[in-house]
């Protein structure tokens, strides 16, 4: 380039993710005065496809006390990220390296005492204290120790913290109803829950934290708090609740949008896309977005979503391919190649969100924006600056 000539526009992608820290943050700070309790954030499956890096260094600025994942892996990748804040991990299989996990002071939940006895091996082969937290099966009938096997792995884990091998950094449950705040079995779980949190301090152990809360609970049901609560998708500004509930101030933190990488005109009659499921009832202008069912567009969304482009709205059109989408431009459009068109985002403005093509296709958002994929490239603004802990 020579000198005195323009600098060259900043690359934008074809396909883009764009994640608000700020409204993470944000998010993080209404589930805390919400839930009148601390907030570990769950950021499993890559931050629900927020990225789970910037998203928890984002959470724990705000506030945050912990961040949860399923897997070791995923928290063992949080610790390669830089993050030292507690991190809780409660699902694992037989090739779990629970030595790494106890290495890297991965707080491990256990469902089993099999679970809790590898643990325990892995914490004297290090010659250090594990940091375990026991998961209860309190109504789900998924993961965590069911009734059966509970007295066994309580008095398991009474014995690992007399010998030194383990503390107990909490007690925990899953709802099976969370997202209706008022079903009966909220309070059954919560008081199985406590039941089992009072026979292991009659056993002479105190867990440092008890949760019960996800999401749903942690924005409506603050009663079931205990000593913190455990939100996902809603640190991401999206609610598991029913519509009744859209007024919670929560700001969706990702944007997807793309670039509009051709304008072509059509004659009245012309089919679009694959089988021609959508045929233009005039003559009119197609757009087309690098958008598709590899990259997480779900193909159920043909002929059924709209995007925003500058002020207005236009509807996709014809089926959605693996790579790309057509949107009905109208007969007099300004759009042209190389504006962006937004996917969806906050809804400022009328503008399509994640909840509306979950709505649209009988699913729910946790799936739309976890399964944003392929091509797409995710940036991060807002939030903390110097990294976070």
């Amino acid at each position: 380039m020579s000198a005195g000539a323009a600098a060259p526009a900043l690359w934008a992608p074809a396909l883009e993710a764009s994640i608000d820290l700020d409204a993470i943050a944000h998010n993080v700070g209404v589930l805390t005065e919400r839930a009148g309790a601390a907030v570990m954030a769950v950021v499993k499956a890559d931050g629900y496809g927020h990225g789970a890096v910037e998203v928890g260094r984002a959470a724990l600025a705000a506030g945050a006390c912990a961040l949860g994942v399923a897997t070791v892996g995923e928290a063992l990748a949080l610790r390669a990220g830089g993050v030292t804040a507690p991190i809780l991990a409660w699902l694992h299989s037989s090739a779990t390296d629970f030595v790494a996990a106890v290495a890297a002071d991965i707080d491990v939940a256990v469902s089993s005492t099999a679970q809790l006895e590898a643990v325990v091996t892995a914490a004297r082969s290090l010659g250090t204290t594990a940091t375990v937290t026991t998961k209860i099966d309190t109504g789900l009938a998924r993961n965590g120790v069911g009734p059966d096997h509970w007295p066994a792995l309580r008095d398991a884990v009474a014995t690992a913290v007399a010998e030194g091998s383990i503390v107990l950094g909490g007690m925990m449950c899953h709802l099976a109803h969370g997202d209706t705040p008022g079903h009966p079995l909220n309070d059954t779980q919560a008081a199985r829950l406590d039941a089992c949190v009072a026979e292991m301090r009659r056993a002479g152990v105190i867990p440092r934290a008890v949760h019960i809360s996800n999401s749903a609970a942690a924005l409506t049901r603050p009663d079931l708090s205990r000593d913190l609560v455990r939100p996902g998708i809603a640190v991401y500004g999206l609610s598991p609740l029913p519509h009744e509930f859209d007024d919670l101030p929560l700001i969706p933190a990702m944007t997807l949008s793309a670039e509009v990488v051709m304008v072509k005109a059509v004659a009245a009659g012309q089919g679009v896309s694959y089988a021609h499921t959508w045929t233009a009832p005039r003559d009119t202008t197609l757009g087309l977005i690098p958008a598709g069912y590899a990259d997480g567009v779900p193909r159920l969304l043909s002929n059924r979503l709209r995007v925003r482009i500058g002020e207005k709205t236009y509807p996709g059109v014809g089926r959605v391919c693996m790579d790309q989408m057509v949107v009905d431009l109208g007969p007099d459009t300004t759009v042209r190649e190389g504006d962006r068109a937004e996917l969806f985002g906050t809804g400022a403005q009328g503008g399509p969100t994640a909840t509306e093509w979950a709505d649209t296709i009988g699913t729910i958002d946790y799936e739309i924006v976890s399964g944003i994929r392929g091509r797409t490239v995710r940036s991060h603004h807002g939030g903390p600056r110097n990294g976070g802990s």
